[in-house]
């Protein structure tokens, strides 16, 4: 996949980080699947399976690579990238 998967976003005022081990399973596998199947998602030439597509997120996750966000007044759920 891309290296620049998922996308880069800087949390806005009122964001709240969730942590996804603290979800149920279902709850995050939902929000994987919602994320991963979102328009605009170009993976180039090679083709992935959406549970493959969820599974690289997930690796990101317990990485510590990407984070967990819950905007409150979108009421809907981000993925980004940590910043070191």
């Amino acid at each position: 996949m891309p290296s620049d998967y998922p996308q880069e976003d800087a949390p806005e005022h009122g964001v709240l980080e969730i942590p996804w081990n603290r979800l149920s399973a279902e709850a995050l596998d939902d929000i994987l699947a919602e994320f991963v199947l979102r328009e605009g998602t170009d993976y180039g030439d090679v083709e992935f399976s959406l549970a493959d597509k969820k599974q690289h997120v997930m690796g990101q996750l317990e990485s510590g690579k990407v984070r967990l966000l819950f905007d409150p007044i979108e009421n809907s759920c981000h993925i980004a990238l940590v910043r070191k």
